[in-house]
């Protein structure tokens, strides 16, 4: 497992010495030595990578990894460039489109958004190949439950999206009064009829940052 780096890795010190983490790394390492795993291990802490804390402004959480082939790189929702565009961020662009004028990009890499302070991150960290969920409950929830709860400590304003019901069980977590907590149903071709759709999180969210002094997200994903 590459070591998570920067203000995470103080952050998240504490962690790294519970029994429940010594455990987890065990079996992950077994997991990548025995099986296909997504996504690659230099993956698989790149939310932490691309977003440092102290630059957090958004916060997107996921469930696990994608499981085909070459599309997981750490970041939820987000492919690798040449990889087609998974069916929930094809549903995402048209929210963006309807909500914000964003064109549909030929591409589903959303490193540009984590760049700019906007955490893509999965409750669960890693998976087998082609086995939605299988690494739920070996501790990664432990993990990033207390990311979350980091977060929901910073003393200034972060928005949290949460995308369905796995997503909304986190909000009970946070109990920051700076920070501003927007629910819809999951955008996958499922639910996303439910009210994913009509959303308007990504422009209700720049407006809470504007108002509070900081820098809107370029939610723009360009054509390559």
């Amino acid at each position: 497992m590459a070591p998570i780096a920067g203000d995470w890795q103080e952050a998240l010190k504490g962690e790294f010495h519970q029994p429940y983490y010594a455990k987890l790394y065990k079996t992950v390492m077994t997991e990548y030595r025995t099986r296909k795993i997504f996504p690659p291990p230099e993956d698989m802490f790149n939310a932490f990578h691309f977003t440092p804390l102290h630059q957090v402004k958004v916060v997107i959480l996921g469930q696990d990894p994608y499981h085909n082939d070459g599309q997981a790189h750490g970041l939820c929702f987000s492919v690798k460039k040449g990889v087609e565009t998974p069916p929930s961020l094809v549903n995402i662009y048209k929210e963006l489109e309807d909500d914000m004028g964003c064109y549909i990009p030929n591409n589903g890499n959303l490193e540009k958004w984590a760049k700019q302070g906007v955490l893509l991150l999965n409750t669960v960290l890693t998976v087998r190949a082609h086995q939605a969920n299988s690494h739920r409950g070996i501790g990664w929830e432990q993990f990033t439950d207390a990311a979350i709860r980091i977060l929901d400590q910073e003393d200034r304003p972060i928005v949290f999206l949460l995308w369905g019901r796995p997503a909304q069980m986190k909000a009970s977590m946070l109990h920051n009064p700076k920070h501003l907590i927007l629910e819809a149903p999951h955008p996958s071709p499922l639910s996303a009829y439910r009210g994913f759709f009509g959303c308007k999180h990504f422009s209700k969210a720049n407006e809470f940052l504007k108002a509070n002094g900081v820098e809107p997200v370029d939610w723009q994903i360009e054509n390559i």
